[in-house]
């Protein structure tokens, strides 16, 4: 029974831990990228607000905003970081991706053609806070007798955020559309970010939203986008469900080894219930009823362990640290205060069912074993 209940209760607290995880991660990455993305393969669009009023037309859209995406180099006391360059509209990128909800320092009210928005783990390896002077130097720029001269522009730091990704707090820079176009030579924006209502429609959003803007685009999903991340994640939840399942297939081992044992203990039992008119069946029934309790026991008690486990997760780990005096999870390593857990109950149901199922396998050999003793014989030789 105590195996099951540990089997279950462990599937039950390290599933939901790495959906809290999985859950975490995509509000991260979500909190700097858009649902959806749509460009030209020329790499630019002519006219965005004919393109937003197309894509705003469909029902699943919620805010698009136009984007320029660039790489270039960022000059600051600190000395020169590679960045991710983006340019934004501050009014239409906030319905859009969470940028308010991101900023730690100042405010990206104040983003226009002189501002930009730094990333915490940039600002501080850059040794520039708000108010200070930086040098954005753009790859492209204009040709002359001496070679290509790349263009840069000063930019006062309006903003410091943080959105808990250490990939997008380090390279990550916003400016304005205007200044991205000036900095990039630009005539329009790389492309339209969306926001959709529902982000696990967002495949079908995007192609509703293809059909109706014709040929020559090509859309992308937050899916796609990070195609390696939560395939990885997937992997990896699939593989410890099936190596903690074996905990559970232990433990129904057990229940097997103890209701064999327990047929040998009660032969003679078995014989006097055959003796004084016992059916096959009705024997049957007994020791497989009797292994379905233990099994259902252990359901229950690894069912209601695992809830309580994970949801009090993260006073358990305080427990731990306050008594061993160590960090479980270290913030400046994972950047959470934290361990998030969320709960699947569907998940939780297949593991119950299967815990189940497991259990009244593990009834048939030995309930059959003992409803075919022959009576007789045991009489024989036990009585």
């Amino acid at each position: 029974m105590f195996g099951i209940a540990i089997g279950v209760m462990a599937l039950i607290v390290v599933l939901s831990v790495m959906n809290g995880f999985e859950e975490d991660i995509k509000t991260k990455i979500l909190g700097t990228q858009s649902h959806i993305v749509i460009s030209t393969y020329q790499g630019g669009i002519a006219r965005p607000d004919d393109l937003e009023r197309k894509i705003m037309q469909d029902p699943g859209v919620i805010g698009a905003a136009p984007f320029i995406l660039s790489q270039g180099l960022i000059s600051a006391p600190g000395g020169i970081s590679g960045v991710v360059i983006r340019g934004i509209e501050p009014a239409s990128a906030e319905k859009v991706i969470r940028l308010k909800e991101i900023i730690t320092q100042g405010s990206s009210q104040n983003l226009n053609e002189s501002g930009i928005l730094l990333g915490s783990e940039l600002a501080l390896r850059s040794g520039v806070s708000v108010g200070d002077a930086v040098t954005v130097i753009s790859p492209t720029g204009s040709m002359t007798p001496l070679g290509m001269i790349p263009k840069s522009m000063s930019f006062i730091v309006r903003g410091i955020f943080s959105t808990g990704m250490y990939e997008y707090d380090s390279n990550m820079v916003y400016i304005s559309l205007e200044a991205a176009q000036g900095l990039f030579m630009k005539d329009g924006p790389s492309g339209i970010e969306v926001k959709v209502t529902d982000i696990y429609q967002a495949d079908a959003v995007a192609a509703r939203v293809m059909k109706a803007i014709g040929p020559g685009y090509w859309a992308k999903t937050w899916k796609d986008m990070n195609m390696s991340l939560f395939s990885a994640l997937k992997l990896e939840k699939t593989v410890m469900f099936i190596i903690l399942l074996f905990i559970i297939l232990v433990a129904v081992f057990s229940i097997i080894s103890t209701l064999i044992m327990m047929v040998m203990e009660k032969r003679k039992d078995i014989a006097i219930l055959r003796s004084i008119g016992a059916t096959t069946g009705q024997i049957l029934r007994v020791f497989m009823a009797l292994g379905m309790v233990i099994g259902l026991s252990g359901t229950v008690l690894g069912l209601v362990l695992g809830l309580l486990l994970t949801y009090n997760l993260n006073a358990v780990i305080g427990f731990v640290e306050l008594v061993f005096g160590i960090e479980v999870m270290p913030i400046d390593v994972y950047y959470i205060t934290g361990v998030p857990t969320q709960v699947d109950f569907a998940l939780v149901g297949i593991i119950v069912l299967m815990s189940v199922a497991l259990s009244f396998l593990a009834t048939i050999y030995p309930a059959r074993q003992a409803a075919r003793q022959d009576p007789v014989e045991v009489m024989r030789y036990e009585g």
